[in-house]
C-alpha cells in the first residue's frame, strides 16, 4: 500500500522529466555518447542515473491546468537542455578536428581516411589520433566523473522542465566557436610552420638542383620531420586542451543555473 501511494502523480511526473533529462545528457555529452556504445547501455545508463538522483531531486509543481501539451514542452525543454550542455564540450573537440585538418594537409594525409568511430563519419588519420589521445586524457583527469557531477547538481539547481537559453549562454557559445578557429591554428601552428618552411627549403634545393626530386625525397622528410614535431608537441596539446576541458565544465554551472 506504501508504495501505491508513492506512486503518485507528483512522483511520476517528476521521474520522467529527469529520465528525460538523463537522456539527453547521455546522448549529447562527449565519451557518452560514443557511437560504439550501444543505445540499450546509454539508456540503462539514464534509468540508473535516474534512480539514484531521484531522493535529491525536488518534485514538479503540478498545476489544475496541468496538461499533455504542457508536459511536452517541458520534455522539449529537457532535450534542449541537455543539447546545450553538449554543444560546448563538443566545441572542445571541434579544435582538434579544425587543427588534425590543417596536420593532415600539410603532411600530406589528407587522402588517408579512416572511420572515426565516436561520430561514425570518416575522417584524416591524424584527427583520429588526436581524438583517441585527448579522450584518453580527459577520462585520466576524471572528466566522466565531473559530467555525473555536474548532473546530480542540475537536478537541485535547475527545476525540471524550466530551462531556458539566455544571452549568455549564446554569447558564450559564439565566443567557443571563435575559439574554435584560433585555439585549432595554434595547435596545428608547429606542424603548418614547418610545413611552409619544409617547402621554401625545397623550393630552393630545386632552383638550386634541379635534379632533386621532390616526391622521392621531399615528401618522406617532410612527414618524419612532422611526426617527429607532433611527437614533441603532443604533450602541450593535451594539457591545453585539458584546460580547455576543465574551463568549459567551470564555466558551465554559471551559464545554466
Amino acid at each position: 500500500m506504501e508504495f501505491a501511494n508513492y506512486l503518485s502523480e507528483q512522483n511520476i511526473i517528476t521521474a520522467l522529466l529527469l529520465f528525460i533529462r538523463m537522456t539527453a545528457l547521455m546522448v549529447f555529452f562527449p565519451f557518452f555518447n560514443h557511437n560504439q556504445i550501444h543505445f540499450s547501455i546509454k539508456t540503462s545508463l539514464a534509468l540508473m542515473l535516474t534512480i539514484f538522483v531521484f531522493p535529491m531531486t525536488p518534485l514538479v509543481n503540478i498545476e489544475p491546468s496541468l496538461n499533455v501539451q504542457y508536459l511536452i514542452l517541458e520534455a522539449i525543454s529537457e532535450i534542449f537542455f541537455g543539447l546545450c550542455a553538449g554543444i560546448l564540450l563538443v566545441l572542445v573537440f571541434g579544435v582538434l578536428s579544425m587543427a588534425g585538418e590543417q596536420i593532415s594537409m600539410n603532411m600530406g594525409f589528407s587522402m588517408a581516411n579512416v572511420m572515426d568511430p565516436q561520430s561514425g563519419v570518416n575522417s584524416p588519420l591524424i584527427v583520429n589520433s588526436l581524438n583517441i589521445i585527448v579522450l584518453m586524457a580527459f577520462l585520466l583527469f576524471d572528466g566522466h566523473h565531473l559530467i555525473l557531477y555536474f548532473i546530480s547538481k542540475s537536478t537541485v539547481l535547475l527545476p525540471l522542465g524550466e530551462f531556458m537559453p539566455g544571452t549568455n549562454l549564446a554569447q558564450y557559445v559564439i565566443k567557443g566557436v571563435a575559439n574554435m578557429f584560433l585555439f585549432g591554428f595554434i595547435v596545428a601552428f608547429p606542424i603548418v610552420g614547418m610545413a611552409l618552411l619544409a617547402d621554401l627549403i625545397f623550393g630552393m634545393l630545386m632552383k638550386t638542383m634541379p635534379q632533386f626530386n621532390l616526391l622521392v625525397v621531399g615528401f618522406p622528410i617532410k612527414i618524419t620531420v612532422a611526426f617527429i614535431i607532433l611527437i614533441l608537441v603532443l604533450g602541450a596539446i593535451v594539457k591545453l586542451m585539458t584546460n580547455l576541458f576543465l574551463n568549459t565544465l567551470n564555466d558551465m554551472p554559471s551559464l545554466f543555473f
